[in-house]
């Protein structure tokens, strides 16, 4: 198949350089050119626009920051989708909301594009190892035409069910990993007000049952105060909105969630955005002195 990869920020640049790995024909496009040339210099066909990107595709992968920049991409009559070929595959890794998800199969279908939702599970170093889990809405006998391309990206594959469950599960996993973060964060700085040794707190948490056990790398960055960015705090804000759009639309309360999106952005706000969202805790920290 002639694949192309639409989106090469953090996650992206290194989905895309495991697909080359394993030999795949590729094409790449992203608005800003570095990405992509690094990637041309790895054997990448580096495309000059989104229509010469997907023109000749058989799967074209996207992996972008928000629903609207997938619909500025896509939709509409100069998008991708108007310039793919029929029976061509996209699928979506980008997190989005489950209306969303629904909004893009049926602008695929217009064009005679079978669609995918497909987003990941993983942050930089595992979109880095190939060791993403993807989550996938859509008909099985599709997932089965792509599985082995995400098999070079990822170590597992779920399938969740029909077209958008797959974002609707990411969209819990994000909300969990949001407010874990959140209570992982008020812990150690209660316990630290109390004079419990940072060091301990940071050493023992992390590996209590309690705790979710992405903590014990957060922990480190809590340690050393560096915040380098695997999964930038602006975009879990932004997960965050979508899931509270979603409770709006199903008329579900989300309570928690709620408040830990303002949280988030107050951190935002105040500078944090492009940090890790673990950063969170110096916003925190910073609220509390």
């Amino acid at each position: 198949m002639n694949i192309t990869f639409i989106g090469l920020g953090i996650m992206g640049s290194r989905m895309a350089a495991n697909l080359l790995k394993n030999g795949v024909k590729l094409t790449v496009y992203n608005r800003s050119s570095p990405a992509a040339e690094a990637l041309g210099q790895e054997g990448a066909n580096m495309a000059g626009s989104v229509s010469e990107a997907v023109e000749n595709a058989d799967l074209v992968f996207s992996m972008l920051s928000t629903p609207e920049v997938v619909a500025s991409i896509f939709f509409g009559e100069k998008g991708a989708l108007s310039d793919m070929k029929p029976n061509a595959i996209w699928a979506d890794c980008t997190t989005v909301n489950p209306s969303f998800s629904l909004q893009a199969a049926e602008e695929a279908k217009k064009h005679g594009i079978r669609f995918l939702d497909t987003p990941v599970a993983g942050t930089k170093p595992q979109a880095q190892n190939a060791e993403l889990v993807f989550f996938v809405g859509g008909e099985q006998n599709l997932l089965e035409e792509i599985e082995p391309y995400l098999q070079h990206m990822g170590n597992k594959i779920l399938n969740i069910g029909e077209t958008a469950k797959g974002s609707s599960f990411k969209m819990l996993i994000n909300i969990m990993l949001a407010q874990s973060m959140l209570i992982f964060s008020e812990a150690i700085l209660l316990g630290d007000k109390m004079d419990i040794d940072k060091d301990f707190l940071l050493n023992v948490i992390p590996n209590l049952v309690v705790s979710a056990p992405f903590t014990k790398f957060k922990a480190e960055m809590i340690r050393s105060g560096d915040y380098e960015v695997q999964f930038p705090l602006e975009w879990m804000q932004k997960d965050l909105h979508l899931a509270a759009v979603t409770a709006y639309e199903l008329q579900q309360p989300l309570f928690l969630a709620n408040l830990t999106k303002e949280v988030y952005a107050a951190a935002n706000q105040s500078g944090l955005g492009r940090m890790d969202f673990a950063a969170i805790h110096q916003y925190l920290e910073g609220a509390s002195n």
